[in-house]
């Protein structure tokens, strides 16, 4: 198990501008090369202080990649539904060879409406833009010559610029939350797997759809799992639950606001049971969280063991992805956090990797 940091902004100018947001966060990743953290990983989103600070994670990432020389860089996740697959296809090989091959990349389908309604389109079409642009991306990729007749976008005889320094290209995540379509689907592809436990069904089963996808379209191994979840370390547990409780919850708050439009995509094929998704998001708290597994808080041995239990309960997780300065969080409160887990946790993994690699 291996363990990266994730930035959500969620934050109003009012309460952080945006360069303040970013020199804290850029910060925090200068940590990385220290203490042993794998991954720096960003969203996409927009228009709503729920993610809106990142429309493009590349960008980010590009900067991130200065301050570590071993982190890999990880999209958590472009939305293929609201860019071009050439466009996005070029970027992506930029930054591959800014990164010096650390890239990672993670796709999602976006689903707050507000952002669908804004770029123009339609929920409807949600899935088929997700799996069209994809593939398309991967062609350009993989193919110093790509063609593709799409639904949505065409290309004919185009070879993207710059070529992926990763060959044939960055592995590919697909993000998944509830639904066991989006997991079948991400196993079925041989893609990674980007989820998010406690916010939809059982996580474990929802594991084993994966799994049992990647085995039965013939891929090596057991596929490649990351869990995105919350972190705050504290050498005191009653005051690590204090300070983590108000920003869980705010963000969740903050989450539930997003979604206000649901209503309009509950009738959409595409996004089946969202109204039900939307009033689970509005019930979480921060006990919630912490019983799902969604949130790791409290002493270093704590967080330990409630590692160690989980990793067994769901048959082995090979990357937990973690908020450090979610919410409203001040910048000293949460370095001082991400140095303790780095200190005190990170090791204790390390050890028993070495172990098993030299068994």
């Amino acid at each position: 198990m291996q363990f990266g940091i994730q930035f959500f902004p969620d934050v109003t100018p009012e309460q952080k501008a945006a360069q303040h947001y970013f020199d804290d966060a850029l910060n925090l990743v200068g940590l990385c090369d220290t203490y042993g953290y794998s991954h720096v990983r960003i969203v996409e989103h927009y228009f709503h202080p729920w993610g809106g600070y990142s429309p493009n994670p590349i960008v980010f990432l590009a900067a991130a990649s200065q301050r570590t020389k071993t982190a890999r860089m990880i999209t958590g996740a472009v939305l293929p539904v609201f860019n071009h697959p050439l466009k996005l296809a070029a970027e992506i090989g930029m930054l591959d060879a800014i990164t010096g091959g650390r890239l990672d990349v993670g796709f999602a389908r976006a689903f707050l409406p507000f952002e669908y309604r804004h770029f123009g389109v339609s929920m409807d079409e949600s899935v088929a833009r997700f799996e069209e642009g994809i593939e398309q991306v991967r062609l350009l990729l993989e193919n110093n010559v790509a063609t593709s007749q799409g639904r949505f976008h065409s290309f004919k005889d185009v070879t993207s610029l710059p070529r992926p320094t990763q060959r044939p290209r960055p592995p590919f995540y697909l993000a998944a939350v509830g639904t066991p379509e989006s997991f079948e689907r991400a196993g079925r592809l041989g893609h990674g797997l980007m989820a998010i436990p406690g916010v939809g069904h059982n996580p474990t089963e929802l594991i084993q759809i994966y799994r049992k996808a990647w085995k039965d379209a013939g891929h090596p191994g057991r596929g490649n799992i990351m869990m995105a979840v919350f972190m705050f370390c504290h050498d005191s547990q009653s005051e690590a639950e204090r300070i983590a409780k108000g920003p869980i919850e705010r963000h969740f708050a903050s989450i539930y606001d997003a979604m206000s439009e649901h209503v309009r995509m509950a009738q959409s094929a595409d996004y089946k049971g969202y109204d039900k998704m939307a009033e689970k998001v509005r019930q979480e708290t921060f006990e919630t969280q912490v019983q799902h597994n969604a949130a790791f808080v409290g002493t270093p041995d704590r967080i330990v063991k409630q590692l160690k239990a989980y990793d067994e309960e769901i048959g082995g997780c090979d990357h937990i992805s973690m908020q450090v300065n979610f919410n409203d969080m001040p910048y000293d409160v949460a370095e001082r956090s991400v140095r303790l887990f780095g200190e005190a946790v990170i090791p204790q993994f390390a050890e028993t990797q070495a172990r098993q690699s030299a068994g």
